[in-house]
């Protein structure tokens, strides 16, 4: 009965370590630009764009693959507020 405890104790620490390694060696930023456009767009997730909901929208105007000209339910103003948001947040800052 101890063997098998000290077993499976250490087996969660190898396992542990090899989790905390990974997470640190196979990190992603996440860029937040993306989070603040997709507040900005209207939130139908109607795919007219020709992406999957607002949230692939914002992920590709954050990455300037698409024109804001391409969301449909916008309104002209919600467009002109996002593009300049995008001028005023460069993806490097």
């Amino acid at each position: 009965m101890i063997k098998a405890l000290f077993l499976m104790l250490i087996l969660g620490a190898i396992c542990g370590l090899i989790l905390g390694f990974a997470s640190k060696v196979f990190h992603v930023e996440v860029d937040h630009r993306v989070e603040e456009v997709q507040a900005m767009l209207p939130g139908y997730n109607c795919g007219g764009c020709g992406y999957p909901g607002c949230s692939g929208m914002a992920a590709a105007l954050c990455s300037g693959e698409a024109d804001i000209s391409s969301c449909k339910p916008s309104k002209p103003e919600q467009k002109e507020a996002i593009r300049q948001w995008l001028k005023d947040h460069p993806a490097n800052a």
